[in-house]
């Protein structure tokens, strides 16, 4: 199922930076490690890439609907669904990087008697640095239960088109988390991720494209505390 989209804000990314390879007491050119392995200096190196990591935001992943829709009882309960398998491709080639993510919603109804659709909100937003929501969209996924079937599924698309500027890393910056350091100098023991100016640099380069139910702030609350 594909979304009715109205308006979409085009959030800039960058090139894949080198392998950096991160320890304690310094952040080393890991030469041939992989991400999360120890590399020959010590460090141990992690790989930026140009595509944003995706993931479900917290408490956003299920969602409960209530008849009468005012109670939370247990016994009120009417369709409970969950979105689940969610993977992404990303075609990185040209200027315009573009990343497809795919999930699947898994529903539950409690009363079985005859057919019923239901339709789901759900959103696909990309967040800069953390924090900044920089882009959002959102769509509807619809469930068919047929009659005397307490469980429905479907499959949903999202994807976000991002230029390649906004994510590459100053020089300066790359230069200063990339350098080689040598036991005795005066930097080795820093942390170049602990400077201002270069902690802020790389949240800016830094984005993530997350999916999960659009919910109501009662839903959201709901989902937080129960």
């Amino acid at each position: 199922m594909r979304w009715p989209f109205r308006s979409f804000e085009k959030v800039s990314v960058a090139v894949k930076a080198p392998i950096l390879a991160v320890s304690a007491v310094a952040i080393l050119l890991g030469g041939c490690a992989g991400k999360g392995e120890v590399d020959a200096t010590g460090g141990i190196s992690a790989v930026r890439s140009v595509c944003p990591p995706v993931a479900i935001p917290a408490a956003t992943g299920d969602i409960t609907l209530f008849d009468p829709i005012t109670s939370r009882d247990q016994s009120a309960i009417d369709v409970v669904a969950l979105m689940t398998n969610v993977r992404s491709t990303c075609a990185d080639a040209t200027d315009q990087v573009l990343t497809n993510i795919t999930f699947d919603v898994r529903a539950r109804r409690s009363r079985t008697e005859g057919p019923r659709d239901v339709t789901l909100p759900y959103f696909m937003t990309v967040v800069r640095g953390g924090s900044a929501v920089v882009a959002k969209r959102v769509g509807r996924i619809a469930l068919h239960f047929d009659a005397g079937q307490a469980l429905a599924t479907a499959s949903g698309t999202a994807s976000s088109t991002v230029t390649r500027s906004a994510a590459t890393l100053p020089d300066d910056v790359r230069e200063k988390l990339t350098r080689k350091r040598k036991a005795g100098d005066q930097d080795a023991a820093v942390d170049p991720l602990s400077t201002p100016e270069v902690r802020q640099a790389v949240l800016r380069a830094s984005f993530e494209a997350l999916v999960g139910f659009q919910l109501t702030d009662d839903q959201l609350k709901y989902n937080a505390t129960r």
